[in-house]
């Protein structure tokens, strides 16, 4: 019996060892440290061994393999990518499990594709289809997560539900007094825009008075719950994104499906209950922001005194118009929440995929609380309101 083979010492240099075996087998045999500063063989020879003659598999002998590094995995992936091409089977057994795992790590994440050059190639009807399809599905998707979420909300109030009470308070402090800044200044120079809108046109008839009018139901009706809910859709909806999709790497929400936690109801529940609490609140907040804006304007650049300007404020404004705002301001809360929420959950699991569903989720909820807008809209003008 022969001696087996002895491994050569770590600081041997990188050598490529290439011969055809029975039944049209490349076998390639490794030897020495594969290393970059040690130099790295060239994948040409096993190109050109695997375009001379019909070869149907590869295998590979690291028994007197070394040390080795990134410079090994670099020129593995190439000759696996040969391979593919021609195609080659190759058997990967013969290979340290650690490169195995490495090589296996770097193809569990495809490579982006130009899908944009793919389907500008594609037909007109093709396109059509595919984004209706697209479309479709997202719908179904979106539905499928407000039916999860109203179940969960059924559950809650039976009090069976898992819900995160310290948690929930947390959020509410986080969607509530800490968006107070940002709400505040957004809503100040709304009021200041609508007031000097109203007054280049009311000027013209001397009817400045009106401007008052003009800011409070603007302000009240509409403009205070909009632009509250673009706000916390750029602000809390994308934070929202965010985490759930970083739970979604870590694997986190898998976590909690293993030990029986709904996420609906541990995750999505407590910030949808959050905005919907705290966005009336903030609507108020920017309707009167919105109203002093606009008196600042009639007292510095109108012949509007304070007092005419808050009794007018005070005749145009009724009970309706700030009740119908603050409804509507519910209602951009609770899609703020499931926009981001669902974008959350959607996110794939790399950091990519998380910037993606934080950019959705804005512009979902930005889209959805328009749409929501119209349609209440219309429905005041039905009932009356």
């Amino acid at each position: 019996m022969s001696d087996p083979p002895s491994r050569l010492p770590a600081t041997a240099t990188a050598e490529l060892d290439v011969s055809r075996l029975e039944g049209e087998v490349l076998l390639l045999r490794l030897h020495g440290s594969w290393r970059l500063a040690a130099g790295i063989p060239s994948p040409a020879r096993v190109r050109q061994e695997l375009g001379d003659r019909p070869i149907s598999r590869v295998r590979f002998d690291t028994r007197d393999l070394g040390a080795w590094d990134t410079g090994l995995l670099t020129w593995l992936r190439r000759v696996l990518q040969e391979c593919t091409a021609l195609p080659v089977e190759v058997e990967r057994d013969g290979l340290p499990e650690g490169v195995n795992r490495l090589i296996a790590l770097a193809g569990a994440v495809p490579a982006k594709r130009d899908t944009a050059r793919s389907q500008a190639r594609a037909p007109l009807l093709f396109r059509i289809g595919a984004e209706t399809e697209r479309a479709l599905a997202a719908a179904h998707e979106f539905l499928s997560f407000v039916g999860e979420s109203a179940i969960a909300l059924v559950r809650l109030l039976r009090g069976r539900a898992t819900f995160p009470r310290t948690e929930f308070a947390v959020i509410l402090q986080e969607v509530g007094a800490q968006a107070l800044p940002i709400v505040s200044l957004i809503s100040l120079l709304v009021g200041l825009i609508l007031a000097f809108m109203g007054a280049v046109q009311l000027r013209q008839f001397g009817a400045e008075i009106y401007v008052a009018d003009l800011v409070g139901i603007g302000m009240a009706r509409d403009m205070g719950p909009i632009m509250a809910g673009i706000i916390m859709a750029g602000r809390t909806g994308a934070a929202f994104a965010a985490e759930l999709g970083t739970m979604m790497v870590n694997e986190e929400i898998d976590a909690l499906e293993t030990m029986g936690v709904d996420p609906t109801e541990y995750l999505v529940l407590p910030r949808m209950l959050a905005l919907m609490a705290t966005m009336p609140l903030l609507a108020l907040y920017a309707i009167v922001l919105g109203i002093v804006g606009g008196l600042l304007v009639s007292v510095s650049a109108l012949d509007v005194g304070l007092r005419a300007y808050l009794l007018e404020t005070q005749h145009a404004l009724d009970y309706s118009d700030v009740a119908g705002g603050l409804i509507k301001a519910s209602v951009y809360g609770a899609i703020v929440a499931l926009a981001g929420c669902l974008r959350g959950m959607q996110s794939g699991r790399s950091a990519a995929a998380v910037g993606e569903a934080t950019t959705s989720a804005v512009v979902t909820g930005i889209v959805f609380i328009i749409v929501a807008c119209g349609v209440l809209t219309a429905v005041y003008d039905v009932l009356g309101i």
